[in-house]
């Protein structure tokens, strides 16, 4: 009987050993809630602007617009 109590408290502990590796997830990054969108399609007007600045200028030039599409992301809840 005590193997039977083994199987049936297994998946238990596992359930609450993921959620508490889901829990420190959150807690180490400092992000109170999950992004909503990848970061690929975030922010996609500072994205272009930026892109389109370091093409034509170069990085060194653009440190406007690239600051500008951080604080976008990290608006959205991207630790940038």
């Amino acid at each position: 009987m005590s193997g039977c109590q083994l199987q049936n408290a297994s998946p238990a502990l596992t359930l609450q050993a993921s959620q508490k590796n889901e829990g420190s997830v959150t807690v180490e990054t400092g992000i109170e809630s999950k992004p909503k969108k990848k970061i690929c399609c975030a922010c996609p007007d500072t994205k272009r602007l930026r892109d389109e600045c370091i093409v034509q200028h170069g990085e060194a030039a653009c440190a406007k617009w690239i600051e500008a599409h951080r604080l976008c992301l990290r608006a959205e809840g991207f630790n940038v």
